[in-house]
């Protein structure tokens, strides 16, 4: 996130026309960076960035080339290819978080970075999950439970358990079973079709 403790949206399209409007529609909620060229795109993304909204079909380097450069970074960013482009069979071996075609309303760009910015926020508390169950467990197999009992640690860290759960819970409602079976490792794995 930036300084200013917003989420950053970097939009990248060739259209200064549509820049304009999409800052205009997101600068209430999010700190907007643009960008007219892939080239600049990638020198105007960094760890703070949130959400990408990305052309795909632009002069020099190409939406499809930003993708594959942003997959190459280490940032945790959300990648929204939005274009005129019709999805074909090419978009399954994409490194993109959703895909939505133009033109597009204001309320359906909020709702692209919404979404993204929710799905972000879950893949972590997930991953938080995951690691917390693993130390809880390994606990709870080598201490006896007055030890378990005794130990401040322990409490806390089942305390905070808990209260991932609820969480979790919570969010899952404001996202659809794509999202959520993306956050989950094992089970995104065994629903990708194979290529056999």
């Amino acid at each position: 996130m930036s300084s200013d403790e917003r989420p950053v949206v970097l939009v990248i399209d060739d259209e200064e026309s549509i820049l304009r409007i999409f800052e205009t529609w997101l600068a209430d909620e999010y700190a907007v960076r643009t960008a007219t060229n892939g080239s600049d795109g990638l020198d105007k993304l960094d760890e703070t960035v949130d959400v990408v909204l990305l052309d795909r079909r632009m002069p020099g380097m190409s939406g499809d080339d930003v993708l594959t450069a942003i997959a190459e970074r280490d940032g945790a960013c959300q990648v929204a290819v939005v274009t005129a482009v019709d999805p074909d069979f090419e978009i399954a071996e994409m490194p993109f978080d959703t895909y939505v075609t133009k033109p597009l309303d204001r309320p359906a760009v909020v709702e692209v970075v919404e979404r993204l910015l929710a799905r972000a926020e879950y893949d972590s508390l997930v991953q938080e999950h995951y690691a917390l169950a693993e130390k809880l467990a390994t606990l709870e197999s080598e201490k006896t439970d007055a030890e378990l009992a005794t130990s401040e640690r322990y409490q806390e860290a089942a305390e905070r358990f808990a209260d991932l759960d609820a969480r979790l819970a919570e969010q899952s409602t404001s996202l659809d079973r794509e999202d959520i079976v993306r956050s989950i490792p094992d089970a995104a794995a065994e629903t990708e079709p194979s290529n056999d």
